[in-house]
């Protein structure tokens, strides 16, 4: 028994150990932190529960057979973040880099096989040079076999992807099917092809960071939601939007009360949109004044401006936001911002989180960029999103709401729960001056006629009472209550049943 007890010590302290101390000092020279020290960040003190400490590859080409390392690369098990269950595996890139072996991600699918089993959430944090070289197709079979879960646990367990260091080759796959990527500046990045086959094949010169840094996923690719400085600001902020997060999709949003009133007024909004119709404003002004206790954690910053998406709480419960900024593009919606937002509110369905909009939208942006690069099916997708979702929605018309981009806004036609606007909205095919100058072509030369056609076209349409005459709107309200009239009608939906006719899936416009 003493023995067996030594030599046990012995593996726990070679696995604890990874790579060896002058891998693991090379780590930290990087700025990162280990494996096992992010997981040790990540979750709450005391509570992981680890699996497969002792799980060795089973490769002996290459002489890999005297290099072995319990573990195997990949630290994997579960515990819990502010008291609530989630598994985790975190990968090491003291040993062999962490490239993937069979065996590694043997350790992967079961964590992730458990997790929808106990219907909790699983948070990979990547830290791998890529496919295990030396074990040729086995490798690659492992990486397919974790791609099947992630297609599995889709829409079942939230899962989030913290990319931590390299992540190149088919190990993207992963974390671009699952739900959240975050990234850290400057020690992580994702591409298909590295640096050297783009210099081959393309003869373009880039660097790894101008090819896959947080950056450039955070800005112009949109592949990645959050990017921070560095390892222990990317973990803890991953605890605070863990706390949003149900976890399964029978588990209903968590409730974290707090001291801000529901029925709270603020009248400061009565003078956030600007009388003159075509001068911008934050409308992340709105939101954080709206929320519980100004609490927004917004996502995709940094891409796609025209649009932004987070989550909060209302009333102590999560819920999504998804608004229209003026501040860019006029609002417009494109190709970027409707991609976005229609995954944002997908997620936020499989997992009945309410949905809140804030409509400021002047129509789809225009051009010949937007047509050839497919609008027409990229805005549908949007479209799609809104019109399939089933959970509570609650749509607030602040200012523009014109033509298309009305109808796929959450729009009353797409089963919102409670339509309201604010008394300055403007809810029309287009803009005055736009109709009026279709209606009235023939009499383009006469300017003042135009102008008082123009004038009576404002005053009949430019208001919300011609779509509240027919039911597309509930109520006219005063900006100040927006935050007591959301509340009021997300206690009214808290018990919403509504369900899509059965099919095997839809076909969303990809």
């Amino acid at each position: 028994m003493h023995d067996i007890i030594e030599q046990l010590d012995k593996k726990r302290a070679a696995a604890r150990l990874g790579g060896g101390e002058k891998r693991i000092e090379a780590q930290h020279k990087k700025g990162k932190l280990t494996a096992r020290e992010r997981l040790e960040l990540l979750l709450d003190e005391g509570s992981f529960e680890e699996w497969d400490m002792f799980v060795e590859h089973r490769c002996v080409d290459f002489e890999m057979d005297r290099q072995k390392v319990p573990g195997d690369g990949v630290v994997t098990g579960y515990g819990m973040i502010n008291g609530r269950l989630v598994f985790v595996f975190s990968q090491d890139f003291t040993v062999f880099g962490g490239a993937l072996s069979e065996a590694h991600a043997e350790k992967i699918c079961k964590v992730m096989d458990q997790a929808m089993k106990v219907g909790a959430p699983v948070i990979g944090l990547n830290d791998s040079g890529g496919a295990r070289i030396q074990e040729g197709v086995a490798s690659l079979g492992g990486y397919a076999d974790v791609f099947q879960r992630n297609v599995m646990a889709s829409g079942v367990v939230p899962q989030i992807s913290l990319i931590m260091g390299p992540c190149a080759g088919g190990a993207v796959y992963s974390p671009a099917m699952t739900d959240f990527i975050f990234m850290v500046r400057d020690s992580s990045y994702m591409f298909v092809t590295g640096p050297e086959v783009v210099r081959t094949v393309t003869h373009e010169e880039v660097s790894a960071d101008e090819l896959g840094g947080a950056g450039t996923h955070t800005s112009r690719s949109g592949v990645a939601d959050l990017a921070f400085e560095n390892d222990v600001e990317a973990l803890l902020m991953l605890r605070r939007f863990f706390n949003y997060l149900p976890l399964n999709n029978r588990d209903g949003v968590p409730l974290r009360p707090n001291g801000d009133p529901a029925e709270r007024l603020d009248h400061s909004l009565d003078t956030l949109v600007p009388d003159n119709a075509n001068k911008p404003y934050d409308i992340k002004e709105l939101i954080h004044k709206v929320v519980d206790d100004g609490d927004f954690f917004e996502l995709q910053p940094d891409y796609a401006k025209n649009i932004v998406i987070g989550m909060a709480r209302m009333a102590g419960r999560t819920v999504g936001i998804v608004a229209n900024n003026p501040l860019v593009l006029a609002g417009c919606l494109d190709i970027k911002s409707s991609i976005k937002a229609a995954r944002f509110v997908r997620f936020c369905d499989a997992f009945s989180i309410p949905v809140i909009t804030f409509v400021d939208v002047p129509g789809f942006m225009p051009g010949t960029s937007q047509e050839y690069g497919g609008i027409i099916k990229h805005g549908a997708k949007l479209l799609y999103a809104y019109a399939e979702c089933t959970v509570p929605k609650v749509t607030v018309i602040t200012r523009k709401a014109y033509g298309g981009a009305y109808d796929v806004m959450s729009s009353k036609h797409l089963r919102g729960d409670v339509n309201f606007a604010w008394p300055n909205a403007e809810i029309a095919v287009m803009g005055a001056k736009g109709a009026v100058e279709i209606i009235f072509r023939e009499e383009k030369g006469d300017a003042g006629k135009l102008a008082a056609k123009e004038a009576e076209y404002k005053a009949r349409f430019a208001n919300p009472f011609v779509a509240g005459a027919r039911g597309f709107i509930d109520d006219v309200i005063q900006p100040h209550e927006t935050r007591k009239r959301i509340c009021r009608s997300l206690a009214m939906l808290a018990d919403k049943k509504l369900e899509n006719p059965w099919r095997k899936h839809g076909n969303i416009p990809l």
